[in-house]
């Protein structure tokens, strides 16, 4: 056992490294590579914070690379090291509120999210109007087209009546960097007996691109002088 071993450890020593017609190279062992070290980003929360850092850290800095990878997160590369790594210098990630969608909560809880989460909207006021004025705890359906919602609900100093509840909407919760506009979109708005109401995403995630463009166009705007001397290279 021990002379295997030996003989191992001294077979080590005698990697050899091979061309083959089509140049292809293999070793005689296992060959492991010894990866040259990389900096860990560093980590912002907002876009100005990002932009920042860009404009007054290039005494010494290669040209970077500004990647909007989704409507959360922006990520600085500069270039590739000996290993084809590239150098990760700084992230932004979006500091926002949990808002959870497709998942029913109490009208009281509903009525807190609207106004803590979403941008104010004319849909958004109409909603909380139907939300804050519940006078009954049933909601019923109504019509053929298997959509349409009503429940009962105050509409003036002393009237009750039954409203329809309106759906889709368009609202503008908090998804992305407050710097920029908040994209809006439509969801489906449901309510159930209890009364307990929910938001369901409806526009196929079309928002994200949106709000991808607009960083990419915040961006662009706040770093002009150094994207046209050719330090700073935006994608998105």
């Amino acid at each position: 056992m021990l002379k295997e071993a030996l003989q191992y450890l001294i077979g080590l020593g005698n990697t050899e490294v091979f061309t083959t017609r089509t140049g292809q190279e293999f070793a005689s062992q296992p060959i492991h590579l010894i990866k040259n070290p990389t900096p860990e980003a560093l980590v912002v929360r907002n876009l100005s914070g990002l932009v920042d850092y860009l404009i007054h850290n290039f005494d010494d800095q290669p040209p970077v690379l500004v990647h909007v990878a989704s409507p959360t997160m922006v990520d600085v590369f500069s270039s590739y090291n000996q290993d084809f790594n590239r150098n990760h210098l700084i992230q932004a990630k979006a500091l926002l509120p949990r808002i959870t969608f497709g998942q029913f909560m109490d009208a009281e809880s509903f009525n807190i999210l609207l106004q803590s989460c979403f941008v104010p909207n004319d849909a958004r006021a109409i909603v909380l109007k139907v939300i804050g004025n519940l006078k009954e705890e049933t909601v019923s359906n109504v019509g053929d087209d298997g959509v349409s919602q009503q429940v009962t609900a105050k509409t003036g100093v002393a009237t009750v009546e039954n409203i329809v509840v309106p759906n889709p909407v368009s609202l503008k919760p908090f998804r992305t960097f407050v710097e920029i506009e908040q994209p809006e979109s439509e969801f489906v708005f449901r309510m159930k007996s209890g009364p307990s109401a929910a938001l369901f995403e409806a526009d196929g995630g079309a928002w994200e691109l949106t709000a991808i463009a607009r960083i990419k166009e915040y961006l662009q705007g706040a770093l002009e002088e150094e994207i046209n001397s050719g330090k700073v290279t935006i994608i998105a």
